[in-house]
């Protein structure tokens, strides 16, 4: 037995000298190791930019294992680490700072003049829009002299600073008016001039192909509807209104006639999709307004995306949102769909898309009313008009293009 536990204690301590001396030799190499890295002399990456490991060395002696992208939603110094194998085959750490920078400027949402009336208490700085890629509250004021209870014209300037020094200035003209006195001269015996309306079989000869569908979104404000007629007239499918919030911290209310529209919808086989008009100011009450979604919806046959409608911009300013946190929201309120096994979208119109809404991980629904929409980006769908005229509709409705992929 002794002579046994001789060997063992032998054997195991071979091994413990060759494990260390194979440690030893991995260190010794990597110590000594020949590292050559020649980094870039710009070490900025733009906020939210698209940038990896390899995008800031100049050249290297070897490989870098994982060429990965660079998280560049937060500003600031940015610690790169990363592997890789050398020339002599010799696996190696190493890393760099990088600084992700905002250069973009706020935007004012201004045109060359604004109007009050005399008296008015509007606080301009919170009245006109002023929002920030990556600020929720930029710095806003008003530049030169106006007076509110005089009527008259003051040049002034808007001026709009986030934390990294971008600054927008926009000169305007403030309007203090005198309220105007309305009066009836209109002449009852000439009857008024009816606006022309878009009507839906127009809509099917001017746009429907093979790879289109043509529908309609449909809330309570369109009343009560026949889904047989819009059947028989060509409709091709609906998106429904399912609710919205009474304000910011309102109360959750369904659409008085969601149940009514979906329920018909269903039993005629039309293809529904649904939308909710969100006042949400977080991730958290994006995600609270899906699962109530949800949960309105659990019954019913719902085959086409579920849109998220956020359209809060003549008062942006209470929601203390910016740019990225108001697409970060949209993308939380569609993610929940997702998960849940459903599409999801974001609708808003073609001017937001543009200057507003950042990038997100779904398709667009595109509101822009007119025959051909320059909107350059993709979409899935194109609400083209608000004075649409269907059988089966009493007033007016949205008309919508579906494009099949």
């Amino acid at each position: 037995m002794k002579k046994y536990l001789i060997i063992g204690t032998i054997i195991l301590s071979t091994v413990i000298l060759i494990l260390g001396g194979i440690k030893f030799y991995n260190y010794y190499r990597i110590k000594h190791a020949t590292v050559i890295i020649n980094l870039k002399e710009n070490l900025e990456a733009p906020f939210l930019s698209t940038v990896k490991v390899s995008d800031f060395i100049e050249n290297i002696n070897g490989k870098i294992i994982n060429d990965y992208l660079i998280d560049t939603k937060t500003i600031g110094p940015k610690v790169i680490d990363y592997e890789y194998i050398n020339d002599e085959n010799i696996k190696l750490k190493e890393s760099y700072t990088i600084n992700v920078v905002d250069k973009v400027a706020p935007i004012v949402w201004l045109s060359g003049s604004y109007s009050v009336n005399v008296g008015s208490t509007v606080n301009l700085t919170e009245k006109i829009m002023c929002g920030d890629n990556y600020d929720n509250n930029p710095t806003c004021e008003v530049i030169g002299e106006y007076d509110m209870n005089t009527a008259g014209t003051y040049p002034l300037t808007f001026k709009a600073t986030d934390s990294s020094g971008n600054i927008t200035e926009k000169k305007f003209n403030l309007y203090v008016k005198k309220p105007v006195t309305s009066s009836n001269n209109s002449n009852p015996t000439t009857p008024s001039t009816q606006p022309k309306k878009t009507l839906f079989s127009d809509v099917v000869k001017d746009y429907k192909t093979s790879n289109t569908e043509i529908g309609l979104d449909i809330s309570e404000f369109q009343g009560v509807v026949d889904y047989e007629k819009l059947k028989n007239a060509g409709v091709e499918f609906v998106i429904l209104r399912v609710g919205s919030t009474r304000g910011i911290k309102g109360d959750y209310y369904l659409d008085d006639k969601f149940k009514e529209n979906i329920t018909k919808a269903n039993a005629a086989n039309m293809p529904v999709g649904i939308y909710f008009y969100s006042y949400a100011n977080s991730k958290d009450k994006a995600i609270k307004d899906a699962k109530w979604v949800l949960e309105q919806i659990k019954d019913y046959q719902v085959d086409l995306p579920i849109a998220f409608d956020w359209e809060n911009w003549s008062f942006y300013n209470e929601f203390n949102l910016s740019f990225f946190g108001l697409t970060d929201m949209a993308n939380s309120f569609l993610n929940v769909f997702k998960s849940a096994g459903y599409e999801g979208m974001l609708y808003s119109s073609k001017t937001y898309l543009e200057q507003i809404w950042l990038d997100t991980n779904y398709p667009t629904w595109l509101a822009h009313y007119t025959k051909q929409t320059s909107y350059a980006k993709d979409y899935d769908f194109w609400q083209l008009c608000s004075d649409g005229k269907v059988d089966g509709i009493n007033g007016d409705v949205d008309i919508d293009i579906r494009y099949k992929k």
